[in-house]
């Protein structure tokens, strides 16, 4: 090695040790000089930001210093949104970063996701103060967005020490799925989702995959996706605040035999209970049961008795109750494996209420993973595999695998390789 290189390695290794060490980058000097010009609120200087910035990520990874190459992604992507405003430039900043943080392989940390928390508070504030943006872009940006957080959350799970992911970005998913839920930009408005049923109906044989990809932003698709990650962020006091805040189940929706989907209330909360014993929580599928059974149903007059009466009479009229199923199902899971017989029963006796939930094929996964974990009843190799890949998915894994190979460990590997010649 000549000398130049050697004090050339020797400055990057204190620079890497120290990154908060004067910065003699022109490119970074050139960056930190638009962060702080008050034209950042210009397209076209934001862009320059941009395009430095990535420029500067990029060089950092390329000589190891993957501290020095995050901090550019998140400190500028954070500027970008509370300097300039412009969502649009920064959510592709964003990108850069969760994909440098799997990249690169850093480790999940509390500070991290603080970090993830300021730029989604940052996105919303940005996103919500730009009022001549007009309904697809901000659409787009709600997606682009949602996108955003479920790469940080895969990558949580895959560089974090929290199974299917960190509890901080699950409730920051949850929220921003609920968001969405509610917003005409994204699911559109009411007259747009009635108008769409025949439509959608009449292409569903021709466009089958643009049909799964308008469903994963259906309100109803949206807030399965949210109840789903508050149950993986064990906030049961948010699931049920939600829940409270639906209508009631409708005539129509409680009828025995019902061509329609069930009320949304009962839906989520079906969905919500089987995720928290498909995670082998059972205390907050408890809690969220018997707060649930004693805040609305016994708050609109319905009693246990009354409710258990209704679920096992089949010639009242009346559809089985989500709630009452979902007590039993808790209850059975409490006890031994002795109680298997009583789990297929229940679940084949409900078994229509749920074939008329939002993707059964989910919820088909869930209860079988609870037949495995509770009573080892073992389903068939294919749908393990399926369950496996799809419980995987919820933690941001979405069979995407390990998010690359460390470059430490990699520089590691090679050296013993050397060595070994």
């Amino acid at each position: 090695m000549s000398a130049a290189a050697a004090r050339r390695k020797k400055q990057l290794a204190k620079r890497g040790a120290n990154p908060k060490a004067p910065n003699n980058d022109p490119v970074e000097s050139r960056l930190s000089t638009l962060l702080a010009d008050p034209t950042l609120t210009e397209e076209s200087v934001a862009y320059e930001a941009l395009q430095l910035a990535q420029s500067a990520v990029r060089r950092n990874v390329k000589i190891g210093n993957f501290t020095k190459a995050t901090n550019v992604a998140y400190t500028t992507s954070y500027d970008l949104l509370t300097k300039s405003g412009r969502v649009s430039v920064s959510s592709q900043l964003l990108m850069v970063l969760v994909q440098v943080l799997s990249e690169t392989h850093t480790v999940c940390t509390d500070e991290w996701v603080t970090n993830f928390t300021k730029l989604d508070e940052a996105y919303r504030s940005a996103l919500d103060a730009d009022t001549n943006m007009n309904s697809n872009e901000r659409g787009r940006l709600q997606r682009l967005h949602l996108q955003f957080l479920k790469k940080g959350l895969k990558w949580s799970n895959d560089l974090g020490n929290v199974r299917y992911g960190n509890n901080g970005l699950h409730l920051l998913l949850g929220n921003h799925c609920w968001d969405m839920s509610c917003d005409d930009s994204v699911v559109g408005t009411e007259k747009e989702r009635l108008d769409a049923v025949p439509k959608k109906a009449q292409s569903s044989t021709t466009d089958g995959d643009e049909d799964d990809e308008e469903e994963e932003y259906l309100d109803i698709g949206l807030r399965n996706e949210a109840v789903s990650h508050y149950a993986l962020a064990e906030k049961v006091d948010l699931i049920l605040e939600k829940l409270k805040s639906l209508p009631e189940p409708t005539k129509e929706e409680r009828k025995m035999g019902h061509s329609c989907a069930p009320a949304q209330r009962d839906a989520l909360l079906t969905r919500a209970v089987l995720v928290l014993l498909a995670i082998e929580n059972l205390r907050d599928a408890r809690t969220l049961a018997d707060t649930y059974l004693k805040e609305v149903e016994h708050a609109a007059g319905r009693t246990d008795a009354e409710l258990t009466k209704s679920y096992l009479d089949k010639k009242d009229g009346t559809a089985p109750s989500h709630i009452i199923f979902c007590c039993m199902l808790i209850r059975i899971c409490e006890k031994d494996t002795k109680t298997a017989p009583l789990f297929n029963w229940l679940v084949r006796n409900f078994g229509a209420e749920l074939a008329t939930l939002h993707d059964p094929e989910v919820i088909k996964t869930y209860t079988t993973k609870i037949g495995r974990v509770y009573f080892d009843i073992q389903p068939p190799p294919s749908m393990m595999n399926m369950m496996e890949n799809m419980l995987s998915g919820m933690g941001g894994l979405g069979g995407g695998g390990m998010g690359g190979m460390n470059p430490a460990m990699m520089q590691q590997m090679m050296a013993s390789m050397q060595g070994g010649m």
